[in-house]
């Protein structure tokens, strides 16, 4: 749809609202669109209010914190009712967030973001010990799965999947109280990422754009063959020890004879390398480095487990005088140039910076409830002042709550 805040140039295409649009404006416009598929006039004011209150309030953004701008005690059972305990459905708000970017600020790739989220106690759905990169420590958490839709100059969360631990899954109290679905079934972390992309190419017909995803702990023949079966592009960061067998004509003889370790390989391919100019982080400063891809094959499986198929492309990245290779990432998109592929990695950064600047200061970490509708609730609407953010150009500061008439 075209709104005052978009404009479409000669071709059809549309600008997203220019910077510093006021982050009221752009609520105004984008509730129209993310909130068309709740039927009460009441949820859609309530959906709008939480947002302004995730932009507008300082600190915590819990339910009581978000109350406070709007009438107190009053607005707070109104909130935590709409959050955990009414009924809409959360799914079309994301498929329409995620619709609406595309138009706007159209995806390169879709990375694949795991989230863990520190909790005091045993009682929010799907808490567990887990392993924080972060702090590099074990803790109570729960992890979720973030899709992030990265364009050019941006990147906004679109859609999440809350991983679910089996003792959860087979506990009936917990279920219950929790109001987890009968159709959560046990998945690992891989199958939880790669299921969390999936869905929205299938089941909201977006592009399918390159999933890019940080594969160095993951089972990386299990999630190659998933996403090719769901007809996805991919890009992983894979491990040093992870063994492929070479197929590349541009490589010794020998070195296609065998499997070998992918950081082996890519030391047979150092004469392959070749210069590109990187930029670095948010786009300031370009220095030299180096690149090197070399067709591969993952090695064959067992008969009762499905094996990837087809050649795909081992990358190589370094910097001159630095340790060879620094990074290794593996691809199906062999049409690509090496510094076209490049590129495409350092869509981690962007991400990094806006889960950092953006989504944690909009509370995507800050629900308290312990439901597992209420927490998708949540992040749907932190993922929709996430944008909100992005495209009023207020990343950096919070912005004033402003009512805006239902």
């Amino acid at each position: 749809m075209q709104t005052r805040l978009h404009r479409r140039t000669m071709r059809g295409e549309l600008f997203p609202p220019a910077r510093g649009t006021s982050p009221g404006s752009v609520l105004e416009e984008l509730s129209a669109v993310l909130f068309e598929s709740l039927p009460r006039s009441d949820q859609r004011r309530r959906g709008v209010e939480y947002v302004q209150g995730l932009l507008g309030v300082e600190g915590r953004k819990s339910i009581r914190n978000i109350s406070s701008l709007f009438g107190g005690e009053a607005a707070e059972q109104s909130l935590h009712h709409f959050i955990s305990g009414s009924t809409w459905d959360w799914s079309p708000v994301r498929r329409a967030l995620a619709r609406h970017l595309e138009e706007i600020l159209p995806t390169r790739a879709y990375l694949l973001r795991p989230m863990v989220i520190p909790k005091a106690g045993d009682n929010s759905v799907g808490v567990d010990r887990r392993f924080d990169p972060g702090r590099g420590q074990m803790m109570n958490a729960q992890q979720a799965v973030g899709v992030w839709a990265v364009s050019e100059e941006h990147s906004t969360p679109v859609n999440w999947r809350l991983h679910l631990p089996e003792a959860w899954l087979e506990d009936a109290t917990r279920r219950r109280q929790a109001s987890i679905p009968e159709s959560a079934a046990p998945e690992t972390m891989d199958q939880c990422c790669v299921e969390a992309y999936l869905g929205i190419v299938r089941d909201w017909g977006l592009p399918a754009r390159p999933a890019v995803m940080d594969a160095r702990q993951a089972d990386v023949p299990a999630v190659v063959s998933r996403l090719q079966a769901g007809g996805a592009p991919m890009l992983l960061r894979v491990s040093a020890n992870l063994r492929l067998t070479a197929t590349d004509p541009g490589l010794p003889r020998t070195a296609t004879e065998a499997e070998m370790t992918a950081h082996r390989l890519m030391l047979v391919a150092r004469p392959l390398r070749q210069p590109v100019i990187q930029r670095g982080p948010d786009g300031g400063g370009v220095h030299a480095g180096l690149t090197a891809a070399v067709r591969v094959r993952l090695p064959l499986r067992g008969a009762r487990r499905p094996s990837p198929r087809g050649d795909l492309v081992l990358l190589g990245v370094g910097e001159n005088g630095g340790r060879w290779p620094g990074e290794l990432w593996l691809t199906d998109l062999a049409d690509l140039h090496p510094a076209q592929l490049l590129r495409l990695t350092r869509v981690t950064r962007r991400v990094e910076r806006d889960f950092a600047g953006i989504a944690e200061r909009v509370g995507i970490k800050d629900f308290s409830g312990r439901s597992f509708s209420g927490w998708h609730r949540h992040a749907t609407l932190a993922s929709a002042a996430h944008a909100v953010a992005v495209l009023s150009g207020t990343a950096e500061q919070p912005a004033e709550a402003t009512r805006i008439p239902a």
